[in-house]
Parts: structure tokens; C-alpha cells; sequence
């Protein structure tokens, strides 16, 4: 994890952009491989509490408060919802609630070049997947 958010982004965006146009093929692998990478939740982890509405594929979020700051984890039953969620976990993880609440998500998910490459479904559940982060954040902060 780097120092900030908005380098992490721009390291993120680095390895997309050395990968060529967002409709290259190795894109999607990449975002694949970034997805299989992600620590497993457990069956007990896989609840309905932890499922995230509004996305066609399954998608398990679980926020853990540490310290001031939230660990996001996840998982998804699709390999590109998959790395959408590892995209998240690496960009929010280990931040502050602040700090994702100020982030602009939109921005960051058309600078990654997720904007042309990802189809309407998929973009919904990302943006589904963000709010449930900002809603655990906001939460986190207002009970803070």
C-alpha cells in the first residue's frame, strides 16, 4: 500500500496503462489476475449481511475497523467482478474514513480506463460495491 490513495491510484493506473488500450484483452487478464490474488473469505464470511446489493454477480464485502482505519475485504463468484473488488480493496484498505469518503471514485474508475472497457452491468455493481465501502466509512467516522 503506498503512502496515499491518490498514489496508489496512479500505480494502479501505471500497470493498466502499460497494458495498452483499455479493450485489450490483457486488460481484462490483468484485472483477473488481480482478483485471484486477493486473500478468501470463509463460508462463514459469505453472509447476507456481507453481500452487496445491485450487483449482478455475487459480491461479498467485510469492513474491519483497525486503529482509525478500515480493512476491506472481498470476493465475488465472477473473475472481472473479482478484480473490480480487488481494485477497491487495494485503493481503500488501510485508509482512513476520511479518506474514502473524499476519494473521487468516479474519476479514479475513468482514469484506470474502466469507463470504455467495462460494460453498463458491471459499472453499476462497482458503483454499488462503493457505496456499501462509503457507507461502512461513514459509519465507522460517525461513530468515531
Amino acid at each position: 500500500m503506498t503512502d496515499t490513495i491518490t498514489a496508489e491510484l496512479e500505480a494502479l493506473a501505471d500497470e493498466f496503462d502499460m497494458l495498452g488500450d483499455p479493450m485489450d484483452p490483457e486488460r481484462y487478464r490483468h484485472l483477473m489476475d488481480l482478483g485471484r490474488a486477493l486473500e478468501p473469505l470463509s463460508d462463514a464470511e459469505r453472509t447476507e449481511a456481507n453481500k452487496v446489493r445491485g450487483c449482478a454477480s455475487q459480491v461479498w464485502l467485510v469492513t474491519e475497523p483497525r486503529d482509525g482505519r478500515l480493512r476491506f475485504r472481498g470476493d465475488s463468484d465472477s473473475d472481472i467482478v473479482r478484480g473490480l473488488v480487488a481494485v477497491l480493496v487495494r485503493l481503500f484498505s488501510g485508509r482512513s474514513p476520511g479518506e474514502v469518503l473524499d476519494f473521487d471514485v468516479k474519476a479514479a474508475f475513468a482514469r484506470l480506463g474502466f469507463a470504455s472497457a467495462i460494460s453498463a452491468q458491471r459499472s453499476n455493481g462497482f458503483f454499488s460495491m462503493v457505496q456499501r465501502l462509503r457507507r461502512d466509512a461513514e459509519a465507522m467516522r460517525s461513530a468515531g
